[in-house]
């Protein structure tokens, strides 16, 4: 929990800080519906798929559930991490919410529908004739639209990352898109130029002008958002001059505390006429390497000459910026955005949203234990290197200082059985700190996926016998940019070190690959062998040191 007040010609003027969902929420979308904002974003193959936030500020956020929570809207098995669910859309038009999404290699795009966003959500609607990704929707009375990323012309490139963008009419009561599709963008601002990944389109109306804005220049370092604009919702689009109106790809990479990859961008108007951008973005620790994902960041648009500006030059997106509802917002506890502390004793009758499991559960392995305050957790022989569904609940990495911590109570019996906590970036690049038996002695163990080995081997780098624990164990990791450290207590609240120091850069993004950030995750397997001993974690926490 952080917010700022900064102090302007004598006045003091509150503040909220970036990014507004710090750690792994890529991709945000916006609506508002009267006071209420909402925003959705990717979540690949984590399962409940499509978290959704809602404020009345537009820096307070508090997620009220997932669009897709029940295993039949969402089969992601055999998908692998980075797959899954890409760059959610939603809108609200005549009492319906509207998702349109992309499930990658399985049904394609889809759209869902809900009263309420908390939900529930319909069951997936696949539109078998968008042939693209990053859908949108676009209403206007009673037209509706939708727009996605797409191939270029007769599927044949001009240069690498040659991509449009496409729009169908669609027929909002029989959710079904209809008529012919139209090109609106070939190739990008400038084809001279050769520009690359054209995507994530979004249409909004502004005095008489349909503004089509898109990221480009493909979701890394050379992001940038652009935008076009046309006096048919069908164009011709003709490209803003002065693009990109977002981008930092042309800044001082050595500059202190960069906020580096932005775009993808969805923009919301205010009651009164004001207008804000949302976007991804990146908080990196070392050159291009970062470990807790593509974040959500929030800025003020300006409109200049019949045109949006999100930043101009050599504008760094800043960490802080007034409230935009000076009047209704009286602080800032936004526990999504950067520095907070959060703790789960496990004493509800259902998990907190924040957890997501590693794919769709195929059978049940957790369970609340009511008054207890405990979770208790099967092994399972499925493991965090295969694609099936282990016994793995993930909390995103937040911070780039801070630690995540667990104790619980396990009886192993053979060596195979292994129970603690991951950081994890995805099947082939993690780190598991967990309690096991060697020889028949407990002992606490650090392990080390071989990076790119499909077999799910593990490098062991440091075990430590267990000579006094007694009933409950705890564990610790504490990331430090660069490095981690793993720390571990038998109970009597004094941690001991087990290693420090170990490469971080080895769970970054540009090391390991994909789209997604790193999760601590409440982990137990059995390796491969079925089995019905179980662990019982008491509580996990996770606070920043940022």
């Amino acid at each position: 929990m952080v917010f700022c007040i900064v102090y302007l010609a004598g006045f003091a003027q509150l503040t909220y800080t970036n990014p507004i969902l710090s750690g792994f929420y890529p991709d945000p979308s916006i609506c508002r519906v009267g006071n209420d904002y909402y925003i959705v974003n990717s979540s690949f193959a984590y399962f409940p798929g499509l978290p959704i936030f809602h404020s009345t500020d537009l820096v307070n956020w508090k997620q009220i559930g997932h669009a897709m929570d029940r295993p039949e809207q969402l089969d992601q098995k055999d998908a692998r991490v980075s797959r899954g669910l890409f760059a959610p859309t939603i809108r609200h038009h005549k009492g319906i919410f509207y998702i349109i999404c992309t499930l990658i290699d399985e049904g394609g795009n889809f759209v869902i529908t809900a009263k309420d966003p908390k939900g529930p959500w319909s069951n997936p609607v696949w539109l078998k004739e968008v042939n693209g990704i990053d859908p949108s929707l676009y209403f206007e009375g009673d037209k509706a639209y939708v727009l996605f990323n797409s191939i270029p012309p007769g599927n044949i490139s001009m240069h690498d990352g040659h991509r449009t963008i496409r729009m169908f009419e669609f027929d909002m009561k029989n959710l079904k898109v209809t008529g012919k599709e139209k090109l609106l963008i070939n190739g990008g601002t400038d084809m001279s130029k050769k520009p690359v990944w054209i995507e994530g389109p979004h249409i909004f109306k502004k005095d008489g002008w349909y503004y089509l804005i898109c990221a480009e220049g493909g979701t890394a370092y050379n992001h940038s958002e652009v935008v076009f604009r046309s006096k048919s919702v069908d164009g011709p689009y003709i490209s803003y001059e002065k693009n990109p109106i977002l981008t930092q790809r042309h800044l001082d990479t050595a500059r202190k505390n960069p906020i580096t990859t932005t775009g993808h961008a969805d923009f919301v108007e205010t009651p009164d006429g004001r207008w804000y951008a949302v976007f991804l973005g990146c908080r990196p620790y070392e050159g291009e390497h970062y470990n807790i994902g593509r974040e959500t960041f929030m800025t003020p648009v300006e409109w200049k000459d019949g045109w949006p500006h999100i930043l101009e030059g050599n504008e760094t997106v800043q960490y802080h910026y007034p409230v935009p509802f000076p009047n209704i917002t009286k602080t800032v506890t936004n526990n999504f955005s950067v520095n907070f502390f959060f703790r789960d004793e496990f004493l509800g009758s259902k998990l907190n949203y924040r957890w997501e499991f590693l794919r769709t559960p195929q059978e049940q392995w957790q369970w609340l234990m009511g008054k207890k305050g405990l979770l208790s957790v099967t092994l399972l022989p499925q493991t965090c290197s295969g694609k099936e569904n282990p016994a793995f609940l993930g909390f995103r990495q937040q911070h780039l200082t801070g630690y995540a911590a667990t104790a619980f109570g396990f009886k192993p019996t053979a060596e195979n059985e292994k129970a603690g906590m991951l950081i994890f970036q995805n099947e082939t690049h993690f780190y598991f700190l967990c309690q096991s038996v060697q020889n028949k002695i407990p002992v606490v163990q650090l392990y080390k996926s071989v990076a790119n080995d499909k077999d799910g081997n593990m490098e062991l780098l440091e075990s430590k016998p267990l000579n006094s624990l007694k009933d409950w164990l705890q564990l610790k990791i504490k990331a430090e940019k660069n490095t981690y450290s793993f720390y571990y207590s038998t109970g009597d609240d004094k941690w001991e070190l087990l290693k420090e120091n170990v490469d971080a850069i080895f769970l970054s993004t540009k090391t390991a690959g994909g789209f997604v950030g790193c999760m601590y995750a409440l982990y137990a397997t059995s390796i491969g062998v079925k089995c019905d001993n179980k662990v019982y974690f008491d509580w996990f926490e996770t606070k920043s040191e940022d």
